[in-house]
């Protein structure tokens, strides 16, 4: 890769993140908040400012849906059209094996995708008050923390010492003590995987 492609994969990101972030800040500003301010969500979210706001809140919301649509849709699409390529590229393989690993490695990082963007979808275009605050706290969770912390664990058990060293953690029977079923699921899913 050339250094100007790389500062331009850095660079680029950076300013139009910084962009978003200062429109929805800027157009927060003018916002009136009366009555409560807790949120009931586990972080401050913008979707949650607004429903606290008693100010008209409609550029808020249709800046919200356009920014958001744009910044979720396009990464998205980017990632699907890759995955149709790839998997026209491996269909072409001759060799069975080398489908099944190449499918295997791109399935679990597909997984992780449609998570992320899935819950994000739902958490910021379905409107709030067709669904429960518990929904949106669950979505958020989805999309902030497990799909970032199942990439890597997804990734270091394709590799043979990382599973020879959780198979061996599983097999002292300590792990999970109260569920032996899980423990022997474990052990095949590391033996067969």
């Amino acid at each position: 890769m050339e250094p100007r492609l790389c500062i331009l994969l850095t660079v680029i990101p950076w300013v139009l993140s910084n962009a978003v972030a200062l429109t929805h800040t800027l157009l927060l500003l003018p916002l009136l908040f009366c009555d409560s301010n807790a949120l009931p969500h586990f972080f401050c979210d913008l979707a949650l400012l607004l429903r606290l706001s008693c100010s008209d809140t409609v550029i808020n919301e249709l800046v919200l849906l356009v920014v958001g649509l744009s910044v979720i849709t396009f990464p998205f699409s980017l990632i699907l059209f890759s995955y149709v390529r790839i998997v026209r590229a491996v269909l072409r393989l001759a060799c069975t094996e080398g489908k099944w690993k190449a499918f295997s490695t791109c399935g679990s990082h597909l997984a992780v995708v449609l998570l992320f963007y899935g819950t994000m979808v739902g958490v910021y275009f379905c409107p709030s008050s067709t669904h429960p605050n518990d929904r949106d706290q669950i979505s958020a969770v989805l999309f902030t923390v497990v799909a970032p912390m199942m990439n890597p664990f997804i990734y270091s058990l394709r590799n043979k010492d990382m599973k020879g060293a959780l198979r061996k953690l599983i097999s002292r029977k300590r792990v999970l003590p109260l569920m032996p079923w899980a423990t022997e699921f474990l052990l095949s899913l590391l033996q067969h995987g």
